[in-house]
């Protein structure tokens, strides 16, 4: 069935993850979407807070009830990165890189940060994937703008915030139920592959913790966990933890050591 969205709106949120987690453990059916002009306790990845100014980001959740194996739900995550992918290109024009798991990058900065978590509720287990994405310059803090930047930067032109939502409404809809057809967690990997710089052949660091290891990617294992070959020649799987691209300055200290 088609996924059908219902958009709640919000002015001001503490965060659209938390208040979709409550609507989901209320009852909320599938499609339920958490949409704020702005955030004061947005989050992202690993614990850590995601800037949230006011009309500067599309700050946005929405409840999944997928008919998937639990083992399939981490693909979740990398399915909505196709998604936003997909509908940034449509609706800005905007090509863009998804960096494990899903990140959306352009111009090897960060657009886009992708929040999955999952909940226990009277009506069955649900999902819950929240989507940052910077529209304007101000969704960026001064100190981050080395690493990440905004469709309003790149483009050179004020986004249409209502457009981007549209379309990436869209774009999930139809992944959604690509991901839940048959052979369609294969089609998912895929077209993850297809669409990400990092998928394959590409140097890394993967760290967790205090720990951290460098490598280079070998695809993904049939739950979109990362494959990384480290040097001397074992596959390490990666679920979990921060994956970063080694630039040319790291690769050549590290040949040099």
């Amino acid at each position: 069935m088609t996924l059908q969205p219902t958009i709640l709106r919000f002015d001001s949120i503490d965060s659209t993850n938390l208040e979709a987690l409550r609507q989901a453990r209320a009852g909320a059916p599938e499609g339920l979407c958490i949409m704020a002009r702005e955030q004061t306790a947005g989050r992202g990845r690993l614990d850590r807070s995601w800037h949230s100014s006011k009309d500067a980001g599309l700050y946005f959740s929405i409840v999944l009830r997928p008919a998937l194996q639990m083992n399939l739900w981490p693909l979740l995550p990398l399915m909505s990165a196709l998604a936003v992918s997909d509908a940034l290109m449509k609706s800005c024009g905007l090509s863009t890189d998804i960096k494990w798991p899903n990140d959306i990058l352009a111009s090897d900065r960060k657009l886009c940060g992708i929040l999955a978590e999952t909940a226990e509720t009277e009506t069955g287990s649900a999902a819950i994937v929240g989507i940052g994405i910077n529209l304007t310059s101000e969704g960026v803090p001064e100190d981050l703008r080395a690493t990440a930047t905004s469709i309003e930067e790149i483009t050179n032109r004020s986004p249409d915030g209502e457009g981007v939502m549209t379309g990436l409404l869209e774009a999930i809809a139809e992944r959604y139920e690509v991901l839940q057809s048959p052979r369609g967690a294969e089609h998912t990997l895929r077209e993850w592959c297809a669409n990400s710089s990092f998928a394959f052949d590409r140097q890394v660091r993967v760290s967790l913790g205090g720990d951290s290891f460098v490598g280079t990617t070998r695809g993904l294992e049939s739950d979109g966990a990362l494959r990384v070959e480290t040097a001397d020649g074992k596959i390490k799987i990666v679920r979990a933890g921060d994956v970063t691209a080694l630039r040319p300055l790291e690769l050549t200290t590290r040949h040099a050591e």
